[in-house]
């Protein structure tokens, strides 16, 4: 009960504008960093366009939700829980899921300073993850931290 009053907690937090930390993997999602810059940002720029929604106006920015830390140089890309386990070691991404935690920015943080919403996290979607891999793959953004390094920053970066 304990545990359920605290995501309640937090969740009631996020809609206040405060951040919020959520366990990876479970039932929420997974993340896969990588480095920001141009090459990410053409990858971002192809997942729009994959999970375009038809009916929608071109040009709205379709990609699952996205977070831009400036001060570390990367995006964090939520994808489907359960990714963790079947990402296979990466030049370009690192995949994290259970037991880490990720500190979500303040759903209406759409700008720096700090980690803010690259692209909005909304209900209906998340980043697939074989067309990320490919196009991370593609376009090579770099350098990417080490799992273990992602580790100690990943539930601290709010």
């Amino acid at each position: 009960m304990h545990d359920l009053a605290a995501r309640v907690r937090n969740l009631m937090d996020l809609h206040r504008g405060a951040p919020m930390k959520l366990p990876l993997g479970g039932r929420f999602f997974d993340i896969v960093v990588t480095a920001n810059g141009p090459e990410a940002y053409a990858v971002m720029s192809l997942l729009d366009e994959v999970q375009h929604v038809p009916g929608r106006r071109t040009g709205v920015p379709s990609c699952g939700p996205v977070i831009e830390d400036h001060e570390r140089g990367w995006l964090i890309w939520l994808v489907p829980p359960g990714t963790h386990a079947v990402w296979d070691p990466h030049r370009y991404g690192t995949c994290l899921g259970a037991p880490y935690e990720l500190a979500l920015p303040a759903m209406t943080q759409t700008e720096p300073p700090g980690p803010y919403w690259l692209r909005p996290c909304r209900g209906d979607r998340l980043v697939p993850h074989h067309p990320l891999r490919d196009f991370l793959d593609r376009f090579q953004p770099g350098p990417i931290p080490h799992e273990e390094l992602l580790g100690r920053f990943v539930s601290s970066i709010s």
